[in-house]
């Protein structure tokens, strides 16, 4: 039998209440794992221990689940990318700067290890990759200690901006179902991994370029296998009009007469939905089809508040009866932002402070994340779930006055009071930097992949311009 930890007299503790579904705060609690395994939450624990923590001036909580990331990219467009959007397709940056900034596999490598280090130590233990597959991907994700999901994305088609006003597909559908069979055995893959932590998700990449068939196909094996299906889908106003074009339906409402929505699947994003107010549609059903359908949500807020975009709003989505998660999907991948900006850019979108309360959103980044992964093991502190855990040090400075610890982590501390993380009853942060991750290595890498990327982009600007012109330094050199 796998040896005793106990965390004994936790200043505070955040449980799963499962009768009442809900998370509840516990004071003077023990918190015991063995192996992958929680056995008590709660009071004291009596059993043998083979290893004991002092938990005073600790708060215990359930590890974050992020449900939607790149993290083989992102970090390698820091400085770049934050204002960087064309007016021309609705502020957003998606379509013509994507494809200047393509980095080697080398580069995705120190984005990656950047990344799941900089998640452990803000408290994420289960996350989404979605990522198109490259050599040592997955060998990767299994040293990182987290555990996590791999989301193989495939299309059938790909973006190109010409003329920098106008969008055209390249549409390619046998590349598409080759790419599909290379992202089904990439899964398989992941799931048989020793280290025991890597399970998978069927993710065609974006709704407006995944051909219906293969939507259909991809979806049927998913829900075949028990294996989560997601598609980033309402993301921009473009694709909103483009799949009206098409169609002369909504994105949402496409996919609802492809049968693809429903438990198991998820959206990434479902922003511009038929009642936002920037796409001036005559219909207002696509909230109530996901909330019937019993489709979810992975929400992130971040990269799009940098476009001037926003989701409207996450409490009313919630009071439909939408399941919502949240994922980081840009820089910083740091959930706790993440949580915080969410909670910021709802109550302004619906001029209501209280559309959305800090337990809600917690929610979303635990439990909700949870049920989007198909998971019931995780997202939460109670018997018989992974033990996957994270302790906040509740003597950092920004975390005082503690009187409600998740309050003070999410509106000041953030990452800085994580002390350490566990992941499956293994302590991957500790002290606030990860064990089995060189994040200041993985850094100096990046900026090295950058240059070789700043180097390419007139070769690949459809006008030749050099980094600096497509994204010009914040304040004048001189």
């Amino acid at each position: 039998m796998a040896t005793v930890t106990c965390i004994r007299n936790l200043d505070w503790l955040i449980a799963w209440d499962a009768g009442a579904g809900e998370h509840r705060y516990l004071r003077d609690a023990d918190l015991a794992f063995a192996g992958d395994t929680i056995l008590h939450v709660g009071g004291r624990y009596d059993g043998e221990v083979a290893e004991e923590i002092d938990g005073r001036a600790l708060m215990a909580m359930p590890g974050l689940v992020n449900v939607h990331s790149h993290p083989t990219n992102q970090a390698l467009y820091k400085g770049v990318r934050e204002e960087l959007g064309n007016p021309h397709l609705y502020g957003t940056g998606l379509y013509d700067y994507i494809t200047l900034f393509i980095s080697d596999t080398a580069g995705k490598l120190a984005a990656a290890e950047y990344t799941y280090a900089e998640m452990l130590t803000s408290g994420i233990t289960t996350f989404a990759d979605l990522t198109i597959p490259f050599d040592g991907w997955l060998d990767l994700l299994a040293r990182s200690g987290l555990r996590a999901c791999a989301a193989p994305m495939f299309r059938s088609a790909s973006w190109k901006v010409v003329d920098g006003r106008t969008l055209d597909y390249q549409w390619d559908e046998a590349a598409g179902h080759r790419r599909f069979e290379a992202a089904v055995e990439t899964v398989e893959a992941a799931e048989a991994d020793p280290c025991g932590r890597l399970f998978g998700m069927i993710s065609p990449a974006q709704i407006d370029t995944v051909e219906a068939g293969l939507m259909r196909e991809s979806h049927a094996l998913a829900m075949a296998k028990g294996w989560p299906w997601q598609v980033h889908a309402s993301q921009s106003v473009v694709e909103f009009y483009e799949m009206t074009g098409r169609h002369g339906k909504t994105p949402i409402q496409w996919a609802a007469d492809l049968g693809v929505l429903g438990p198991g699947s998820s959206l990434g994003h479902a922003i511009f939905i038929d009642e936002h107010s920037w796409v001036h549609w005559p219909t207002h059903e696509d909230l109530g089809i996901l909330a019937e359908t019993g489709t979810a949500v992975a929400h992130c807020p971040t990269v799009f508040s940098r476009y001037g975009h926003q989701l409207e709003d996450f409490g009313r989505y919630l009071r439909a009866g939408v399941t919502m998660g949240l994922g980081t999907d840009t820089f910083p991948h740091n959930m706790i932002e993440e949580m915080r900006t969410a909670m910021i850019l709802a109550r302004a979108a619906a001029q209501n402070m209280r559309t959305v309360t800090t337990g809600e959103m917690f929610h979303a980044a635990t439990v909700g994340g949870a049920e989007i992964l198909r998971r019931d093991d995780i997202g939460r502190l109670a018997p018989g779930a992974k033990a996957d855990l994270v302790l906040v040090d509740l003597d950092e400075p920004l975390m005082q006055p503690v009187r409600d610890p998740l309050r003070s982590l999410i509106y000041t501390a953030a990452d800085r009071a994580i002390r350490d993380v566990y992941v499956g009853g293994e302590k991957m942060v500790e002290n606030g930097r990860s064990i089995r991750l060189d994040i200041a290595d993985a850094g100096r890498r990046l900026q090295d992949a950058q240059a070789l990327i700043a180097a390419a982009v007139p070769d690949r600007d459809a006008r030749c311009r050099s980094l600096d012109e497509v994204a010009p330094m914040s304040l004048p050199l001189g």
